[in-house]
């Protein structure tokens, strides 16, 4: 028996080293943990160490019948400079750039709310809903109600919930509630047993994408989960400030065709019955294309999507998130952006709802300052906002966090767009998020006391293990 954890120990290691995808850091941090700790490092690598969800929903991408090549228009409306942006986002999920579209920021969490239910109250053929989080709350049971409505009007209901982040809902009478009137609902990767999970996959791999299609003619897009601002599982760090998207046109389309993935992953179904967008007539305008990004498309993409607009911008880049824990490309990116002269912005929280993110976050400040970084914490609350803005021009929102469970775990849902009046509109309500924040200067940081940096430090070397 003496033999045994030895030899455990050691094949570990070699999965560790074999594995595709691990950058250095995390091989080296992964070594060390297992070596030093034998019996927490092997039984730790087996809860976190390894993402293994399948091929199912990858394969449910490519089923779709999307358009797979640039339309003739967006050759002549999306500019030279902001060309490859686009390719490296259709090249993650095969989704070209359409145009057509056109988009309204909702004026804050509870306006977004009232616009879907409102939207699935008009509908007359299908809706589907993806949410990471669903509360029993106010909103929450604003979208119960109106979806138990459509389906007894007869509209196809589906709604899929995290079965993590969503966990009292799907447990609750208003679950069954939806189910009894004819809604479809389902949970997007069970939690099952715990310790089995170790076996099959990580339990924190988590569906965080926030999908609404309604008729296949009406998207949202961006960070609200389907709950209130005072959010009360975590009220203390109340109101959940976020922004979301409404979106008409063509990029519906691609947004449906992510859900359907999720709902074949969740479900093993297949949808052949999507409600489908007609071609946008030519001359229309604003490009926009969905990126869905997970463990199912190749790990880098969501980072390189990042650094992609941090590298592009040539006057200003404005960045808002509510978790920073970038690796060492995307920290680097953002930091040759404020080199190179252009005005970049990093908005975050002052109060973070993970202490853990919080410590991790700080200890990236010095180096962010001393490019030429702005920071700007927000103190109205918990700053949810996943937004990028980038030159005037173009605009990134979505679920996606610039945090390494992003880059590599969650399943996440992001939508790019080259639209000035868009891009004016996601450009001022970061504004109005700086004019609620204070900023943060390299005194403030030189004056944190030697024990909080070893702490931010010291939290920050566990993110090559996550």
């Amino acid at each position: 028996m003496t033999i045994i954890l030895p030899l455990v120990t050691l094949a570990v290691c070699a999965r560790v080293l074999l594995r595709p995808h691990r950058d250095p850091a995390s091989r080296i941090a992964w070594l060390v943990v297992v070596g030093v700790i034998p019996v927490v490092g092997v039984l730790a690598y087996l809860f976190l160490g390894e993402v293994r969800t399948g091929s199912r929903q990858r394969r449910e991408l490519r089923g779709q019948t999307l358009l797979r090549e640039w339309p003739e228009e967006i050759e002549r409306l999306l500019p030279d400079r902001h060309r490859n942006l686009f390719r490296l986002g259709q090249s993650i999920n095969g989704f070209p750039p359409v145009a057509g579209n056109s988009a309204a920021l909702l004026a804050d969490s509870n306006a977004a709310v009232d616009a879907m239910v409102a939207d699935i109250d008009g509908a007359t053929r299908q809706v589907h809903v993806d949410f990471y989080i669903w509360l029993a709350d106010g909103n929450g049971i604003k979208m119960v109600q109106a979806l138990c409505r459509a389906a007894q009007r007869g509209v196809t209901c589906r709604a899929l919930a995290d079965d993590l982040g969503s966990r009292v809902l799907v447990r609750s009478a208003h679950w069954q509630a939806m189910r009894d009137a004819g809604v479809d609902v389902r949970r997007a990767l069970p939690i099952g047993n715990p310790l089995l999970q170790a076996f099959t996959g990580r339990i924190d791999v988590r569906n965080h994408r926030k999908i609404v299609v309604v008729d296949g003619s009406v998207t949202y897009c961006g960070s609200q989960n389907c709950a209130d601002p005072d959010f009360l599982p975590k009220a203390k760090f109340a109101p959940w400030v976020d922004a979301m998207v409404r979106f008409e046109g063509p990029i519906v389309q691609q947004n449906q065709a992510l859900f359907a993935a999720d709902w074949a992953l969740a479900t093993h179904e297949r949808l052949e019955d999507l409600d489908s967008v007609p071609p946008a007539p030519a001359g229309t305008s604003m490009p926009a294309l969905a990126i869905g990004t997970g463990p199912t498309v190749r790990y880098s993409a969501m980072s390189e999507v990042f650094e992609s607009l941090f590298f592009a911008a040539r006057r200003q880049l404005v960045v808002t998130t509510p978790y920073y824990v970038p690796d060492e490309g995307l920290q680097s990116a953002l930091c040759a952006c404020a080199y190179r002269g252009v005005e970049t912005i990093l908005i975050l929280p002052e109060r973070n709802d993970s202490w853990i993110v919080a410590a991790a976050s700080h200890s990236y400040y010095a180096d962010l300052i001393r490019a030429g970084v702005k920071i700007h914490e927000y103190v109205g609350g918990l700053l949810h906002t996943k937004s990028i803005t980038m030159d005037g021009e173009v605009t990134l929102i979505g679920s996606a966090n610039l945090d390494r469970r992003s880059f590599e775990l969650n399943f996440e849902n992001n939508i790019l767009v080259y639209d000035e009046a868009l891009t004016q509109s996601v450009r001022q309500r970061q504004m109005d998020y700086i004019d609620h924040s204070k900023p943060v200067t390299a005194e403030d940081v030189d004056a944190w006391p030697m024990h909080r940096k070893l702490w931010n430090n010291a939290i920050a070397t566990l993110g090559p293990l996550l």
